[in-house]
């Protein structure tokens, strides 16, 4: 299984398959690489497949400090620079949305071929001038005590908010423990920051190709929200998935692959 070192005792564990053009996958907090495992048989066969961990999630180096979406970002650019990557297609579903966003507010586009955005807000937080955020201040709050009181609880609640149909038990049991590997502490800072994040300011400035995939359910994520960035990025299209809530990419994965693989092909 790969590591990279991209600071002195911090590993991220990634997933790397195929041979082509890059493809990364982002995933959302507290959940890891292994939610794209419909994702990486199929685009390995045209293209160099990625899939990493962030930092305190997964198989990654769980450390202390660093929980940030903006130090995530930086995390992202180093494995890039470290692995040679060039003309990238990013994929960031929830939070990974975010870390694109901060990559190329950070670092530009020169390195980016296109993004994929999966099923996320401008900003999670219900600002005065935003009423279509997840959250607002005791919903979070709430959230963040839960996370330190009863880890589990609250994640057996959460998991299944992610889809529209009823998730079967072996698959709820792989997910829940996957999350239940982030410890709580650095659950509870993540979770924060990535909530409070406002990326409205950075959307005018996107220029890249970018590919907006969205769930019609909305127990998380409003439609609303994919039409926002519609709106905003100017070089957009949305596709909503009529069978999905917040993952597509796993209540719909053959059509969510044919789309985003018909994306950045027509890009060539």
């Amino acid at each position: 299984m790969p590591y990279l070192e991209i600071e002195k005792g911090m590993h991220l564990f990634y997933e790397d398959e195929g041979e082509g053009k890059p493809v990364i996958f982002i995933h959302g907090v507290w959940m890891s690489s292994r939610f794209f495992k419909k994702q990486l048989p199929y685009f390995r066969e045209g293209y160099r497949v990625l899939a990493l961990d962030l930092r305190g999630h997964g198989k990654s180096t769980h450390a202390d400090s660093g929980h940030t979406v903006a130090n995530y970002a930086k995390d992202l650019n180093v494995f890039i620079q470290k692995l040679g990557l060039k003309e990238i297609t990013l994929v960031g579903w929830s939070m990974g949305a975010f870390v694109i966003w901060e990559y190329l507010h950070q670092f530009g586009e020169q390195n980016v071929k296109a993004t994929v955005i999966v099923d996320e807000l401008a900003s999670d937080f219900k600002w005065p001038d935003f009423d279509i955020g997840a959250f607002d201040l005791p919903g979070l709050t709430g959230m963040m005590q839960g996370i330190q009181t009863n880890q589990a609880e609250l994640l057996k609640g959460f998991l299944p908010l992610m889809f529209k149909e009823e998730v079967p038990e072996r698959e709820l049991s792989w997910m829940l423990k996957e999350t239940l590997s982030v410890p709580a502490s650095i659950a509870s800072a993540i979770l924060f920051d990535q909530s409070i994040i406002d990326c409205r300011q950075y959307l005018a400035a996107i220029n890249v190709p970018t590919l907006l995939c969205f769930g019609r359910e909305e127990k998380l994520i409003p439609v609303a929200a994919g039409e926002h960035l519609h709106r905003e990025i100017r070089n957009s299209t949305l596709e909503i998935f009529e069978g999905s809530c917040h993952c597509p990419f796993l209540e719909e994965a053959e059509r969510f692959n044919q789309v985003v693989d018909g994306f950045i092909q027509s890009l060539e």
